[in-house]
């Protein structure tokens, strides 16, 4: 899946309602309510990827939820970390219908890898 395929999908699986949020490489994305208060956007995202990325055996980072999209294809796995989630795609899937636990786990490996390395592929800031 490309960059620009990735930015496609995440656009479409966050509530419209929700303007502010940063996209890293592995498709982990934070949404922020108060990016009007944070002087440095790219800074504050990540330092919050290196916080609440990377997943600890045993750890509350291993816990996550899948939500199943309508407008898109795919899930969102949600967990530790406050309005961060990371976007499964079917086609990063082997299984033709996977369940919750496979995407989960799928979803935690990606969030992990961009709390491990983070980089930052797209800031989201609604207009003023």
């Amino acid at each position: 899946m490309t960059e620009k395929s990735l930015l496609e999908h995440v656009r479409l699986a966050i509530n419209p309602i929700f303007q502010d949020w940063v996209l890293f490489e592995n498709g982990t994305y934070i949404i922020f309510d108060n990016i009007d208060t944070i002087s440095n956007i790219e800074n504050e995202a990540i330092r919050q990827m290196k916080e609440f990325g990377p997943v600890n055996t045993g750890g509350t980072a291993g816990d996550f939820s899948v939500t199943h999209l309508n407008q898109t294809d795919g899930w969102v796995v949600s967990g530790h970390g406050y309005g961060m989630y990371t976007y499964v795609n079917p086609t990063e899937i082997e299984s033709k219908s996977p369940t919750d636990v496979e995407i989960g786990i799928h979803g935690r490996s990606k969030r992990n890898q961009d709390g491990q390395n983070p980089k930052i592929i797209h800031v989201n800031k609604k207009e003023k």
